[in-house]
């Protein structure tokens, strides 16, 4: 349950406590739902941190090669080499999540890297620049994104991405090539592979669909209408934008749920028990593509939050990785 779910689940017991005020009966099932509401919360919170326990348990992993794509620190690409050896492997793209914050970086997903390339798959991981401390974007290091440099950073991987694939991982197949990112990450796998729809003028439009198999997005921040209303990572979509006077400008160059269709076969995947990025947010950007005559898979699992699917040891993990097989082979 979202944080705006659970203040709408207290003032509506609220108000109904109010209205009963005159029915003991009437008064005590209202307690009885207020402390049930309160006994829910508290389990998904529980849960919540049980995950993040197990997401994060587990030590960084070294990549097979690095390189950098661009002349700052965190312009670099990780690449892990198929644990199976297997020549023509098809390739995982991974953008990490954390809300495009700097203290969040590649280093917390190296062990999701390193578990698909143990399920035969050739993997680039994508660092990019994060935080503020541009004009515009006022604060520290927890300032979501940094525009543009954010955007730059992606488009510039990806553009450079077969190149350095040939030469880091020459046994991987860039023929089949499948994008995926988590949270914040989805958000920008989505835009990577909406980048032949942006408007004419745009410094990152592509005058031709991208070259890939597919996107899976885990629990993406995809429709920025949502999230904003939500109050998705504690503003973190507006603080991407910067200015306020500037969102309206920003947003349709960056909103994947404005961004459609790609024709580019694309699924989320979902955690309905998800407190960071709720249901909702992907509900809304499957509902914004069939709106534009695009079909979107939605995968929802069960009881799961936002972590297991970036962790190798818990299930859903394991269905991601199904997810990526299905577009990659």
């Amino acid at each position: 349950m979202s944080d705006s779910a659970v203040s709408a689940a207290s003032a509506a017991s609220d108000t109904a406590s109010v209205s009963a005020s005159g029915a003991s009966g009437a008064s005590g099932a209202s307690g009885a739902s207020e402390v049930s509401g309160v006994s829910a919360v508290s389990a998904a919170r529980g849960r919540e941190a049980a995950e993040i326990e197990s997401a994060f348990s587990h030590p960084a992993v070294a990549p097979d090669a690095s390189a950098a794509y661009g002349d700052h620190p965190d312009q670099l690409i990780d690449f892990y080499a198929p644990r199976d050896g297997r020549a023509g492997a098809p390739v995982v793209v991974v953008l990490h999540g954390g809300a495009w914050r700097a203290p969040y970086d590649r280093q917390h997903v190296s062990p999701f890297a390193d578990f698909l390339a143990r399920r035969g798959f050739a993997v680039a991981s994508v660092e990019y620049r994060r935080g503020g401390g541009i004009p515009g974007q006022e604060g520290d290091d927890r300032v979501a994104g940094r525009w543009p440099d954010t955007f730059d950073d992606v488009a510039a991987a990806m553009d450079a991405l077969p190149g350095l694939l040939a030469r880091e991982l020459p046994e991987a197949d860039v023929r089949r090539m499948v994008l995926t990112g988590h949270s914040a990450g989805g958000h920008l796998a989505l835009w990577a592979a909406a980048r032949h729809v942006l408007p004419g003028g745009s410094p990152w439009r592509l005058p031709a669909p991208p070259r890939l198999r597919g996107v899976v997005a885990l629990a993406p921040i995809a429709d920025f209408a949502a999230a904003m209303r939500l109050d998705v990572c504690s503003g973190a979509v507006g603080q991407l934008l910067g200015r306020m006077e500037d969102h309206e400008e920003r947003a349709p160059l960056v909103d994947p749920a404005v961004l459609l269709p790609t024709g580019i076969a694309t699924t989320v995947v979902q955690g309905t028990a998800d407190l960071d990025v709720p249901q909702a947010v992907a509900e809304a950007f499957v509902d914004a593509a069939a709106r534009a005559g695009e079909t979107v898979g939605l995968t929802l699992l069960s009881d799961v939050g936002h972590f297991p699917l970036i962790d190798p040891a818990a299930d859903a993990c394991a269905v991601v990785a199904e997810e990526l097989a299905q577009l990659a082979w």
